[in-house]
């Protein structure tokens, strides 16, 4: 068992790209869920700042949504992000949060992303990390057209 969920992935953009992929809607609603998933603009609110909310809603495939929520818990641009994440709004969030670090590494930038297992089993931490390469897949295509 590990105590948490780490994604490396390295990116052919500058940082501050990379960064505005997490924190300007018009990116963030392209690559969060992938391209089989619709996250509306008008469903998107990320207000950046430590203390600020974050909302978003995603369509899925089968007809299911999924409601977003969390709080920007440390902004510094365009070194480090880090919020909370909850799909569930009646459930508290896990008070530890994900940290997405990015570095310039190589004429691009190395991102790394962290999130505390909480009550993941080893099977949902699988899942959870297939899910975020699929999203840096799709992260990786925005950039690639915006760089």
């Amino acid at each position: 068992m590990t105590d948490a969920l780490t994604i490396t992935r390295t990116f052919a953009a500058p940082r501050e790209l990379v960064y505005a992929a997490w924190t300007r809607p018009e990116y963030f609603s392209v690559w969060f869920g992938t391209e089989a998933v619709d996250v509306p603009l008008d469903t998107l609110s990320l207000d950046v700042r430590a203390g600020g909310a974050w909302t978003a809603v995603m369509h899925l495939p089968d007809g299911d949504t999924i409601h977003w929520t969390g709080e920007y818990t440390e902004v510094d641009p365009p070194a480090r992000l880090a919020f909370t994440m909850n799909d569930d709004p009646s459930a508290p969030a896990d008070p530890a949060p994900v940290t997405v670090v990015f570095r310039e590494a190589g004429g691009g930038t190395e991102m790394t992303l962290a999130q505390p297992r909480g009550g993941f089993t080893d099977e949902q931490l699988e899942q959870t990390k297939a899910g975020y390469n699929g999203f840096f897949d799709a992260m990786d295509k925005l950039l690639a057209a915006h760089g």
